[in-house]
């Protein structure tokens, strides 16, 4: 490994003069700035990164800490959190903690210990420890889920989208729907549920459905065939996520149970694959690029100085995008008697759904 002592050597400066040129000091004789430099290229010098930061006492790092990598909503938000931090001269890694305590607690660590610029968090509960963060003065934003420490913090209105996807399969004339969300211990999974309850107490239905599953695949089969097995079923589902949604049509279609017509369907998270299946299924969508692009702002204001005083809260809008899994499909007797009213209702819904796009 080439040290600045062999740049020295090569330019023939001192390992002074080489650290000067090496750090931008503008008093060095723009001569010895052009003999260290072409020495430096000669040897194929590499500054050392990390001894730089300790004496600057902070890196140009930023954790991103997510609860699941293979949830496709953190796919989008660690794009919008990476485009500002390139922007601004930061570097982001990824961290998946795998909704694992422990996990979380090794890369919360790990930020402190490696003197990381902020951290960008999404908790794995209320629960989980920051205050190493604190005292080692990194700032830190939180996303999807908050914490019982005021925080800075960006998330969308789970609620009121679990709300409105409820609302619509009543709408569509769905009478016993179900939900299935996460873990007790995930602020999202209990603010989707209490969304979905809003929607029965409002239309005042007092049998409430639910399931609490991890939010996987395995989890969303689960929780659909223990209320499919239930003595008087759901005719609907709202999954809290698309893992949950992917496993509970896994256990629709092994009963040979079609989204749409058998049995309606609507999810959190507007994935790619959820417009190609058949039929395409409802979603809410999250704006989840901005959910990471804000947050990642609201990072570097912390970081610069330019946002003071106490923590914020960012609450972004869901919006509900109609496709065939939780329209009711009329029966077959039915379809010339409506073929108006089916038509009307048809053309409203494809201009809502096209100014979505």
């Amino acid at each position: 490994m080439v040290k600045i002592i062999d740049v020295a050597r090569e330019s023939g400066t001192s390992p002074a003069t080489v650290s000067r040129v090496l750090n931008k000091n503008d008093r060095v004789d723009p001569e010895l700035v052009r003999r260290v430099v072409s020495a430096a290229d000669r040897l194929g010098y590499r500054p050392n990164a990390l001894a730089r930061n300790l004496r600057r006492q902070r890196t140009s790092l930023w954790l991103l800490i997510i609860s699941d990598i293979e949830n496709s909503f953190f796919t989008s938000v660690a794009r919008g959190v990476e485009d500002v931090a390139q922007r601004n001269g930061f570097s982001v890694v990824l961290c998946n903690a795998d909704e694992d305590e422990s996990k979380e607690r090794q890369y919360v660590e790990l930020a402190a210990s490696e003197l990381a610029a902020g951290v960008i968090l999404s908790p794995h509960s209320a629960r989980t420890q920051v205050e190493r963060l604190a005292s080692s003065s990194i700032s830190l934003v939180l996303i999807d889920r908050s914490l019982s420490t005021p925080v800075d913090f960006v998330t969308s209105d789970s609620r009121g989208g679990a709300r409105a996807a409820t609302e619509h399969l009543l709408q569509q004339g769905w009478r016993r729907p179900a939900c299935i969300t996460g873990p007790r211990s995930a602020e999202t999974a209990e603010l989707r549920r209490a969304g979905y309850e809003d929607a029965l107490e409002a239309a005042g239905i007092r049998t409430k459905r639910i399931v609490h599953e991890p939010f996987h695949i395995d989890g969303g089969r689960t929780g659909a065939a223990q209320l499919l097995d239930r003595g008087k079923p759901p005719d609907a589902l709202f999954a809290a996520n698309s893992a949950l949604a992917m496993g509970a049509l896994e256990e629709l279609w092994s009963r040979g149970l079609r989204p749409g017509s058998d049995i309606g369907l609507i999810t959190f998270d507007d994935v790619p694959w959820a417009r190609f299946t058949d039929p395409p299924i409802s979603v809410v969508a999250q704006p989840a690029y901005q959910v990471g692009a804000r947050a990642a702002q609201m990072l570097v204001e912390r970081i610069n100085g330019s946002l003071q005083g106490k923590p914020r809260k960012i609450v972004l809008e869901t919006e509900l995008v109609v496709r065939a899994s939780s329209r009711r499909a009329l029966p077959p007797a039915d379809r010339g008697a409506s073929a108006g009213r089916t038509a009307i209702k048809g053309a409203h819904l494809a201009v809502a759904d096209t100014s979505r796009t």
